[in-house]
């Protein structure tokens, strides 16, 4: 889930901190969440929270604010 586009009442540029994911093992759909403070680009290993499997997540922010999320298997890489 992503905050609003655009500025906040304040001017403030909004982050995205949330995110839904597809597990790559048993396809079910994941709430995550996502830190802006770790860095423009992230990358790490989560759990999923159905199957327990690890997934390795990467983060891109993007200049709006918007994040891009990618995620594979942790086996795979």
């Amino acid at each position: 889930m992503m905050s609003e586009d655009g500025d906040g009442a304040d001017g403030e540029r909004l982050v995205e901190t949330e995110a839904t994911v597809l597990c790559p093992y048993c396809g079910e759909i994941n709430e995550i969440r996502l830190d802006p403070g770790g860095g423009r680009h992230q990358d790490y290993v989560e759990d999923c929270q159905i199957c327990c499997r690890p997934w390795r997540v990467r983060v891109t922010y993007l200049a709006d604010g918007g994040a891009d999320v990618a995620l594979e298997a942790e086996d795979s890489a």
